[in-house]
């Protein structure tokens, strides 16, 4: 049984009877079909690794500033000896409230070391967001980023938080004067009104805890090592336990997948991730931290990725050998009159995933770079990681690419039955990366799993001959039209493609002669173009019930912090405003 909630059983789910899988006969050289024997140890051994092996090398750099792993092993060890000295380890969760700055990840495996599971919070949560997961999780210590420390003060009556570690944008770097996160899009200055009375400044935790000596914890595989709450664009926000060994394992999956092709194209020079989407996001969590520290690398932080300017400045500036994002950050560079300016020369693979990445954008960002954009596919419950492209493919696929190695995935009906290739159902996924369950919650936790141990992930899907997966949309997003569905990632892919649109969202509204319509939110890259043209432009390519019947132009869409667009909230929007039916 899971040695911290039991109710959700063992670490994995129960082996279940093997589909197909026809994807093996198309890996890429080099890449093993299991990675059950690569997978040893917990997180902790993962980074006393790197940093015995890497210690001189640059594992973070900020503001131009770098910190060796070394150095970081030395600021995790006095985060680990603090959180001892407060009486904190196994089994107790302790929250990270911040944006890519650089405390980040020596935090994080401060926190791991002492034998804590780590909890990672948006900065941009609202008290009553954050209030919810630190109730749900029960943390009661967090590390916040000084500009956001008013939430939690705001929040904190309303939470088991009894410790907070104020940390600041300069804190690590050695630099003088103020800085201001653009966190948001917005400058975000500290509020002293907002501080926490009793907080703790890292600098001065940091200080201390290189006095004291960390005492041994015994940590399994096992045990958990995060809790990833969901984004809760699709209701409340679930906490996804992930052990040490679920994360090892996608570590490991994503070092076979990537590492003969990377290293095919390497000069021997350390590499350079640039970090742009947030670590506190599974995604970047498992590219930019845990994939970055295994091999040695440097995360190339970037605190604010929506100001595109100073991003792109930065690009200029810093050579750089990988890159990670989604489809609105491929889309906003690409945008940029200085993107052109940007050295590409040392780039090897650019990563994506979150959302579903349109072809318009992957093509614009192929004929800048000179590289295509590899597109994957995870979920917070599986680590992320699930599917991803081959890395040595040199056009966009449309696809999320084929099953990572030891991972199954069954596209299944409604009724559970396996369907064959080329048929939409639901992808369901088993493998050592896969959650034991949410937190605290058995019942959603078997609302998710199948009979024979096959993650639901809420995804509809399609398998290729060659095992290739295409993800078709959500399934609660999926659009009823007069008995026909209708996929918005369709419908926004080819709208993306006309040359006067920037961003594109598509969602289903009620209607009362076909039960739903097909409704586009776009935004334009040129005001002269109308809804007619638009429909137009789709009757070409889609068929009449999948070209949207009201066509809405906004000047930007609402996006998560990671720069996923929320369908939900424009719907709800539109909603807001229709009258009842009589």
């Amino acid at each position: 049984m899971h040695t911290l909630f039991p109710e959700l059983g063992g670490a994995s789910p129960a082996a279940p009877s093997k589909p197909p899988r026809p994807w093996l006969a198309n890996y890429p050289a080099g890449v093993p079909a299991t990675i059950e024997d690569r997978i040893s140890g917990t997180l902790n051994d993962l980074f006393a690794a790197s940093v015995r092996d890497f210690a001189r090398r640059p594992m973070v750099e900020s503001f131009g500033v770098q910190i060796t792993y070394e150095r970081c092993a030395v600021v995790a060890d006095a985060v680990a000896a603090w959180l001892q000295s407060e009486r904190l380890g196994p089994g107790d969760r302790v929250a990270i409230m911040m944006p890519n700055v650089a405390a980040y990840m020596p935090i994080v495996f401060g926190a791991l070391k002492a034998g804590c599971t780590v909890v990672n919070v948006n900065p941009l949560y609202t008290p009553r967001e954050l209030a919810h997961q630190m109730r749900d999780s029960g943390a009661r210590t967090i590390f916040v980023l000084a500009q956001f420390e008013h939430t939690v003060k705001a929040a904190k009556a309303e939470t088991p938080i009894d410790r907070a570690v104020r940390v600041t944008l300069g804190d690590l770097l050695g630099l003088k004067g103020h800085l201001v996160t653009y966190v948001g899009g917005k400058k975000t200055p500290v509020k002293p009104e907002g501080r926490i009375d009793g907080a703790v400044a890292f600098s001065a935790l940091v200080a201390a805890g290189r006095g004291r000596t960390v005492k041994p914890v015994e940590v399994k595989p096992t045990d958990l090592a995060f809790l990833q709450y969901t984004g809760g664009t699709t209701g409340v926000s679930k906490g996804a336990a992930l052990t040490h060994r679920n994360i090892l394992a996608n570590v490991a999956q994503c070092t076979a997948w990537f590492e003969p092709t990377v290293a095919a194209r390497s000069d021997g020079t350390p590499e350079i991730m640039v970090t742009a989407l947030p670590l506190y996001h599974i995604f970047a969590l498992m590219a930019c931290c845990m994939f970055i520290v295994k091999r040695g690398a440097c995360s190339l932080l970037i605190t604010n990725p929506r100001d595109i300017p100073a991003f792109v400045k930065t690009l200029r500036t810093r050579p750089f050998t990988m890159i990670s994002g989604v489809n609105t950050l491929y889309n906003a560079l690409s945008d940029n009159p200085d993107i052109g300016k940007v050295n590409w020369k040392q780039l090897k693979v650019s990563l994506s995933g979150g959302m579903a990445t349109q072809k318009a954008v992957a093509e614009r960002w192929r004929a800048i770079t000179g590289q295509p954009i590899i597109e994957g596919y995870g979920l917070s419950e599986t680590s992320p990681g699930v599917c991803f492209n081959r890395p040595d493919n040199n056009e966009f696929t449309g696809t999320v690419g084929l099953p990572w190695p030891s991972t199954d995935v069954s596209i299944r009906a409604a009724d559970g039955t396996e369907q064959p290739a080329g048929a939409i159902g639901e992808l369901c996924v088993t493998g050592p990366q896969v959650m034991p369950g949410y937190w605290n919650r058995p019942d959603e936790t078997a609302k998710c799993m199948t009979t024979d141990g096959y993650f639901r992930t809420g995804d509809m899907a399609m398998m290729l001959p060659d095992g290739q997966i295409k993800i078709v949309d959500r399934l609660k997003e999926m659009i009823l039209v007069s008995g026909f569905n209708v996929y918005p990632n369709e419908v926004e892919d080819v709208i993306a493609r006309h040359p006067k649109v920037r961003e594109v969202a598509v969602v289903g509204l009620p209607d009362g002669h076909s039960g739903e319509a097909v409704h586009a939110f776009v935004v334009r890259r040129d005001d002269t173009l109308t809804p007619e043209e638009i429909k137009a432009f789709c009757a070409i390519e889609l068929t009449k019930y999948k070209v949207p019947k009201v066509v809405t132009f906004r000047t930007e869409l609402p996006k998560t912090n990671v720069g996923k667009v929320l369908r939900r909230a424009l719907r709800e929007e539109v909603m807001a405003t229709m009258k009842p039916p009589a």
